[in-house]
């Protein structure tokens, strides 16, 4: 956890929303100067905090409408804090909460420096990202799709079908299986969502693709040097990450992409593991995968699973593996190394 401790003459929190924000500034003695409701527009907010433009930071909590937050102060130059979501609610927790009380907290927090500090992800990459999650979303509900077309052959005691629905052809096949007219339309509807999914989905990776090689084409082709990430695992690790240089050491790196467990102790007893789900679970899904894709036909990498899974089970040791890769990628995006294979397994 990393906190804000900067020192400023002004400091204003403001507890946000998509409609409206409330705003309080208190100076460095502790003392509110301003605290009231506006508008969640620019043109509002630069009324309000203009007094104080000379030593203010700027911290909102990390929540679904920051972005254009981030870019107006750095349109103003204004020091601009993205405040962690999960750590700031057990922060400032209390008896009362409304929004009156939380921009309070927040500004508070900035000045006792115990804000938690977010990333504030580059406004040039920032809506690609969310473009590529948004594709991630779309491929998981297309396989629900495949999914319950499979169930509905068992539904109905049916032979499995052994087609391959991410091919037209193989989709064809399934328009005149039922007699019943409402089951075979039910199945024609997942065929038909499928058939644009698939369509659709082609573009937006060329469309993402296109703009990787404009924002990183460097990293974009290093990370496709190592055995297993391709296309999509590659723009996820890239966009994921931003920039590799805002993790000072490897084990921050680990830690960001959820490749370590943290034990929970107390009076030298261990209660198992916390904070699981702190982190970035799109990293952590790029890794795990990445780990089996690259132990397919590789037979020194076979022989290396076999070496971890004589002191740990396979699933542990499979965690092990994209640990492993998580590390070393960290190390190929930092210096600028394509993958060394001999490297890998001997390290």
């Amino acid at each position: 956890m990393r906190f804000y401790n900067k020192l400023h003459p002004y400091y204003c929190g403001i507890d946000l929303h998509a409609r409206m924000l409330y705003v309080c500034i208190i100076d460095d003695k502790g003392n509110k100067v301003e605290h009231q409701k506006i508008k969640a527009c620019p043109t509002a907010l630069m009324n309000l905090i203009s007094p104080y433009l000379k030593g203010l930071v700027l911290g909102v909590e990390c929540m679904h409408c920051w972005y254009w937050v981030s870019n107006f102060c750095k349109q103003h130059l204004i020091d601009f804090v993205l405040g962690h979501a999960l750590y700031m609610r057990a922060i400032h927790g209390g008896k009362a909460k409304n929004d009156k009380v939380d921009s309070y907290k927040i500004a508070n927090l900035l000045r006792g420096g115990n804000f938690p500090v977010a990333y504030d992800y580059p406004e040039t990459m920032r809506s690609t990202r969310d473009l590529l999650r948004r594709r991630t979303r779309i491929v998981r509900h297309g396989a629900d799709l495949k999914a319950h077309v499979s169930n509905t052959f068992s539904q109905y005691n049916m032979p499995a079908h052994d087609l391959n629905l991410r091919y037209p052809s193989d989709r064809e096949k399934l328009r005149n299986v039922f007699e019943d007219s409402s089951v075979q339309r039910n199945i024609d509807m997942d065929l038909n969502l499928v058939d644009f999914y698939n369509k659709e989905l082609s573009q937006v990776e060329q469309f993402i693709l296109k703009n990787a090689k404009q924002h990183n084409p460097q990293d974009y082709q290093i990370l496709n040097t190592f055995p297993g990430i391709g296309l999509i695992l590659s723009l996820t690790i890239l966009y994921e990450i931003g920039d590799i240089r805002r993790f000072d050491t490897v084990q921050k790196f680990a830690s960001y992409s959820r490749l370590i467990k943290c034990k929970a102790e107390s009076n030298d007893k261990i209660y198992g593991t916390q904070g699981n789900k702190i982190g970035n679970a799109h990293l952590k899904w790029a890794f795990s995968e990445a780990a089996v894709l690259y132990l397919r036909g590789n037979d020194k990498a076979k022989k290396y699973l076999d070496k971890l899974q004589k002191r740990m089970s396979k699933g542990k040791a499979l965690s092990a593996l994209a640990h492993k890769i998580g590390r070393c990628v960290y190390f190929m995006l930092r210096n600028k190394t394509v993958f060394d294979e001999t490297r890998f397994l001997t390290s």
